[in-house]
């Protein structure tokens, strides 16, 4: 049970940092008319931002879950990892940047029993200690609900499982139900264009048999912030914190933490973004204390 809880506390964290800071490759006709340097992409195009009609967005994250202590217990426990790899791939439609649709899918390898975090690239099935596979496929929308505001978006995504069984041989994989996923996502630039401000609500309601996922009839709310510094146009460090609260509606299970963490973004081309991301559980209940790290490449074409 412990292995599951902490699953879906790693889980949380994949989702929101997912998307972290994006970047579009595209150039608004208006600013190659501005006489002023137009900013870079990194600057522009937060997941607040919806790509053009016609464009391409995909986005591989990767993110690596560890854990030797948890809120269950005092000192060192054996090793936990968990490692989640997903690619989203979505297409803009209609006119005005206001509608992309694509799907989401992600792959999962986990290892327990005090084995190395770095095993979770091993897949090797061993039994008793991991497991790995395509776990879940998710059609996916994301849209600008008021023309006005174009800074303030919404993705909506809905998770269908592709495993048999949440727990065999005692390793946990991925949760066996649906996830209806909402995130709203606004963004602020100060005067200057040095600082900018990210912010994101991502809620996610499970549901199906609890018989099969202990998770399900569940709503978990994850806010977060993100506070960007760019020391130059193509570069930005960043500092973030996020909550997640996980309230029960029905399967008599509640679980919350909070995360501090960091990280920096590169723009490589103008087509493609690289970022890196630390966080680190700093407090909890029902949950490990854990730390994760966490790599991703977008491209826009």
């Amino acid at each position: 049970m412990k292995s599951i809880r902490t699953y879906l506390v790693a889980t949380a964290i994949s989702f929101f940092s997912l998307n972290g800071f994006a970047q579009d490759d595209a150039k608004d006709k208006e600013m190659q008319d501005d006489p002023q340097p137009a900013k870079s992409n990194i600057q522009q195009y937060t997941p607040s931002k919806l790509i053009g009609k016609g464009q391409v967005d995909l986005k591989w994250f990767n993110n690596l879950y560890t854990q030797t202590e948890s809120t269950f217990s005092d000192g060192k426990e054996p090793r936990q990892t968990f490692f989640t790899s997903t690619l989203e791939v979505y297409t803009g439609v209609g006119e005005n940047k206001r509608w992309n649709v694509g799907a989401i899918f992600e792959f999962r390898s986990n290892v327990i029993n005090d084995r190395s975090a770095l095993d979770v690239f091993s897949f090797d099935g061993e039994e008793g200690t991991a497991r790995s596979g395509l776990t879940s496929i998710a059609p996916s929308v994301k849209f600008v609900p008021f023309k006005s505001v174009s800074n303030f978006s919404i993705q909506s995504s809905f998770f269908f499982p592709l495993v048999d069984n949440e727990v065999e041989t005692g390793v946990f994989l991925d949760q066996n139900g649906f996830i209806w996923q909402n995130r709203f996502f606004y963004d602020y630039t100060f005067p200057g264009d040095k600082w900018q401000l990210f912010t994101e609500l991502n809620s996610e309601l499970s549901f199906g048999d609890e018989e099969k996922s202990f998770a399900n009839n569940s709503l978990n709310l994850t806010p977060g912030v993100f506070l960007s510094y760019f020391p130059s146009s193509k570069f930005t460090v960043l500092a973030l914190a996020q909550h997640s609260q996980r309230i029960d509606l029905g399967n008599e299970f509640a679980q919350d933490f909070t995360a501090l963490g960091g990280g920096v973004k590169y723009q490589l081309t103008d087509a493609l973004n690289l970022e890196a991301l630390y966080t680190n559980f700093v407090r909890g209940s029902n949950t490990g204390l854990g730390q994760t790290f966490n790599l991703g490449l977008r491209a826009i074409f």
